[in-house]
């Protein structure tokens, strides 16, 4: 029998990706989506869909039982800009929602978890240039605090009650169909709207602001994998440092201008970047590339293009 999916946040920017993704996969009546509210409407028509609050022990409880839920996929998260602006409802929704789904696993009502983590684990104090897998980490954000916390839960859920949890620290995500949804690293996606709408941008984060990051067809590709993998190779049950680019929007404006050669960009720092400023550069993922034979697959050039050619296509720029 086929293990039934369930993805919790499945409308936000990973979610709807991933599980289109998972649908195309295992069958659209494996994957259960969930979200407190509904998400676009290919989403919405291609397979279950069900409105749960993911800070509702019950709510989440009766999805697993009701549809038997093998594997779940936790992608509900209040993100860095958003959590600084609503710090004690940030906590609430990135800790609660972790803790439903880790004790359902603990109780042995579903198998197999997959919760996120971020680069926002990292701090001031941490290595900027190829941060480590293990190193200093003291984050100075909510968003960055609930993501470190829940990682020592994970590692301590799996240890103490052999909770199979699996975790990949994201790096700043970019995709053309879903609009980003508070993060630090989202001119990196409004850029390119942008580029195409106006053919000018101003940043919120210095030009010269290097974050690492990575297209999203990459980030699913790595999702689904590590949770495909067998349990053994999955040595780090904390989270996995995950990368494949790293630039500053001087980069990325530059790379925009092949295809859009009067596009210019300004610079008009906020609040981001203080929080951006205190995260690593670049990331050293050499322990999932070890693991479970991560690799990824688009450049800044690949991204570029794709992005530009992505957003005429779905948003009709």
């Amino acid at each position: 029998m086929a293990s039934k999916i369930l993805i919790i946040g499945a409308c936000g920017q990973i979610g709807t990706e991933l599980t289109m993704a998972l649908r195309e996969k295992r069958g659209q009546e494996n994957v259960i989506a969930c979200d407190i509210r509904e998400g676009n409407r290919e989403l919405m028509a291609s397979g279950p869909f069900e409105i749960a609050d993911a800070t509702n022990y019950n709510q989440i409880e009766d999805l697993v039982i009701q549809y038997e839920i093998d594997q779940v996929y936790l992608m509900a998260a209040m993100l860095s800009a958003t959590a600084e602006k609503f710090p004690m409802k940030g906590w609430a929704l990135n800790m609660d929602s972790l803790f439903h789904v880790l004790n359902l696993a603990k109780e042995g009502k579903v198998s197999k978890v997959f919760w996120p983590s971020s680069i926002a684990v990292f701090g001031p104090t941490t290595p900027k240039q190829d941060t480590p897998q293990t190193t200093v980490m003291e984050p100075t954000t909510v968003y960055g605090i609930s993501k470190q916390a829940g990682e020592r839960w994970c590692e301590y859920y799996h240890r103490k009650f052999g909770v199979d949890v699996r975790s990949i620290r994201y790096p700043g995500l970019i995709s053309y169909k879903t609009l980003p949804g508070g993060g630090t690293t989202d001119y990196a996606v409004e850029i390119y709207h942008e580029a195409l709408k106006n053919g000018k941008y101003t940043s919120f984060l210095k030009e010269d602001t290097e974050l690492p990051m990575m297209f999203m067809d990459d980030a699913i590709r790595a999702t689904i994998s590590l949770m495909d993998a067998p349990s053994e190779k999955v040595k780090i049950r904390s989270s996995y440092n995950l990368s494949a680019l790293n630039f500053t929007p001087k980069t990325l404006a530059a790379s925009i201008r092949k295809y859009i050669p009067e596009f210019t960009i300004s610079f008009e720092p906020d609040f981001r970047q203080a929080i951006a400023d205190s995260w690593p550069s670049s990331i050293d993922d050499s322990r999932a590339r070890e693991d479970w034979g991560w690799k990824h697959e688009f450049d800044l050039e690949k991204m570029t293009l794709e992005m530009l050619e992505g957003i005429k296509e779905v948003h009709h720029v």
